[in-house]
């Protein structure tokens, strides 16, 4: 019998999001525990189950809401990877412990902020690196914390490339990229401040190999960490992607020019992390239609494509696409199927990432356009988001001005959990 609750949640009939899913060698399946589906099925709403363990008689005053909102699984709910600049020069800090632990269910995945791969790799203050060992030590207890409630993560590795700011760099070098060619002064997201950027340094044929290297050791370092894979970060204008995209892309040697050219280091990326730890424990993010900061492509479709059917000799994990719905601050887009003929053409596991609800996250699993979905701003404000997802509770908004802020609380780990708010 399909029971439905007050609040419209059935506890028979499966939430898309919250179903089972088979990632590789990992098993994402949602399974409320008992005690969360039985007041589902009397009829509760999330308002009254939250209260009810510390409201009612003697026989229940032993229940914790803990008891009753703890989700085993995320189910097809992944956490975005997301930028929160708290990693004292370079080197992650204890505090993401407790950030990380709070998004972390049974069998969920998780995906960290981006992280450096090297001493150039990085252009921006307090961003995590994991090319020294003491990283790598630093980063073991929070991959600790994330194993010890059963979830999967996986370590996102980076390379800024021109999106860079020469004060972060060693020795005031020039950052590298595929050109020569500076961005523009860039709007900050508080929409009136200006970042700066300096003149890149194009990189010699001959240099590519030793970024390709440092990709390599970070993916071998975060296996050292306890990771369970890495990310490849190839997405929103970043090193990959500035080789990827024509508009930014103007080399005449071989990683320039044609589509296959301009796609060649990314792949060579791809395949030296393969080899040093095996594709059961590498995915990929990629953005063909983003056109953030000045990396737009003429054929972002074609782009996506040929990245799409290429990675398949690879047997990745998975690939993770970014679905722009913004074009510019203020302007939303729907484009629901931009993805689908990259879906298709990709063998594995397939992520979308784009400002997604619970609605259109449903949509997209129900309708097969994504296997996963990935949450960023909403996960970052809702650390138990999936519960929320099962009971339709509403969400917490998220503070843009607390995102990047250098505190170890403020913004990071303070948001409430639901049985916090009434």
């Amino acid at each position: 019998m399909d029971v439905q609750g007050q609040n419209g949640v059935s506890a028979e009939t499966p939430i898309p999001l919250l179903t089972s899913y088979k990632l590789g060698k990992f098993q994402l399946s949602h399974r409320p525990n008992a005690l969360f589906k039985l007041f589902i099925e009397l009829g509760f709403n999330y308002g009254q189950i939250w209260s009810f363990p510390s409201r009612q008689n003697d026989q229940f005053s032993k229940l914790s809401t803990d008891s009753v909102f703890s989700m085993e699984s995320m189910g097809k709910v992944v956490l975005a990877p997301l930028a929160r600049q708290r990693s004292w020069n370079h080197v992650p800090q204890p505090h993401a412990i407790l950030y990380y632990s709070q998004r972390t269910t049974k069998g969920g995945l998780l995906i960290t902020e981006a992280t450096g791969v090297s001493d150039t790799a990085l252009g921006c203050p307090n961003v995590p690196g994991i090319w020294t060992k003491e990283q790598v030590e630093a980063w073991k207890p929070i991959v600790d914390a994330v194993h010890a409630k059963g979830g999967i993560f996986f370590c996102q590795i980076w390379h800024e490339g021109r999106v860079a700011n020469t004060d972060f760099w060693p020795k005031g070098l020039a950052p590298i990229s595929c050109t020569d060619k500076p961005l523009t002064p860039q709007i900050q997201s508080d929409g009136i401040n200006l970042t700066q950027f300096p003149t890149p340094r194009r990189l010699t044929t001959d240099e590519i190999p030793q970024v390709v290297n440092d990709f390599r050791l970070a993916a071998r370092n975060a296996i050292k960490a306890g990771f369970d894979g890495v990310e490849i970060h190839g997405a929103y204008g970043f090193l990959l992607d500035q080789f990827m995209k024509d508009e930014v892309n103007d080399r005449t040697d071989k990683y320039g020019g044609s589509l296959d050219n301009r796609c060649r280091f990314p792949l060579e990326v791809v395949e030296a992390v393969v080899n040093e730890i095996g594709a059961d424990k590498v995915g990929i993010r990629l953005s063909s239609y983003s056109t953030w900061p000045e990396a737009r492509d003429s054929n972002p479709k074609a782009l996506g494509l040929y990245m799409a059917e290429s990675l398949n000799k690879y047997r990745l994990l998975y690939c993770h696409m970014f679905e722009p719905k913004r074009e510019t601050v203020g302007e939303k887009c729907e484009c629901p199927h931009s993805l689908f003929p990259m879906r298709k053409a990709f063998n594995g596991t397939f992520i979308v990432a784009g400002e997604y609800g619970r609605e259109d996250g449903n949509r997209a699993v129900a309708e097969d356009r994504a296997d996963l979905i990935a949450y960023g701003r909403w996960f970052l404000a809702n650390p138990d988001l999936p519960t929320r997802f099962a009971l339709n509770a509403p969400f917490n908004k998220y503070n843009e001005e607390t995102f990047y802020t250098p505190d170890p609380v403020l913004g990071y780990t303070d948001y409430p959990f639901l049985e916090d708010t009434e």
